[in-house]
Order: C-alpha cells, then sequence, then structure tokens
C-alpha cells in the first residue's frame, strides 16, 4: 500500500471514499480474494496509483466482508471500480481491463473533477 492506496471498510467508507474526494478523486475497487478478473486489475490499479503520485486515491474494499458497501454499489460482478469526485460517483467499470482503458478511465476521473 502506498500513500494513495488503502483499504476501506463500511465504518470508514464515509471518511476515506466520501469525504476524501472532495480532495482528490477516489477509486474504489471492489473485489474479492477468489476472483480471478480481481488478481489481475489489483496489481494494474497499484502500479497506476504510483504511477500518478498524488492525482487519486485508491481505496480497496474486500466485498466478502463488507457486502453492504457492494449492495449499496448494486455490484452484479467482480471487479468493480467506482469512481467518485467531490462526494459523488462519477464513473464506474466492471472486470479487469488493459492498462490503455484504465488510464483513459483515470484521466477522465481526473479532468471531471478538476473541472
Amino acid at each position: 500500500m502506498s500513500d494513495y492506496s488503502y483499504n476501506v471498510e463500511e465504518a470508514d467508507f464515509e471518511d476515506l471514499v466520501v469525504v476524501r474526494s472532495h480532495q482528490l478523486p477516489v477509486l474504489v475497487d471492489i473485489s474479492a480474494d477468489w476472483c480471478a478478473p480481481c488478481k489481475v486489475l489489483a496489481p494494474l490499479l497499484h502500479k497506476l496509483v504510483a504511477e500518478y503520485d498524488g492525482k487519486f486515491y485508491l481505496g480497496i474494499v474486500d466485498a466478502d466482508e463488507n457486502m453492504r458497501i457492494a449492495g449499496r454499489h448494486k455490484v452484479r460482478g467482480f471487479p468493480t471500480v467506482v469512481a467518485y469526485s467531490r462526494g459523488e460517483e462519477v464513473g464506474r467499470f466492471h472486470s479487469s481491463q488493459t492498462m490503455g482503458f484504465l488510464r483513459e478511465f483515470i484521466d477522465g476521473v481526473i479532468a471531471k473533477h478538476q473541472s
């Protein structure tokens, strides 16, 4: 974990995601240990949070331990990544994605946050 990536649980979701998204965008990776696509996506997201160095936060939610977060976001499959900016959801995607897709998604979220 870096200063910009951290675990999120139901009790601290409001502070670590919603409130924090007023400073920088927060990508919430809702995944599960048993999920193969989650194991592919997670290292890519960690690489990007390091590469972008302070342009967004990455919150990791273990869906098995935090079913209410998954339910609140109407997650139908894992992984699901939900982007927050200024306290609101501004985007999401499901399943593992290419590095190009991830960069484009993140750049779009950052642009929305700055506008």
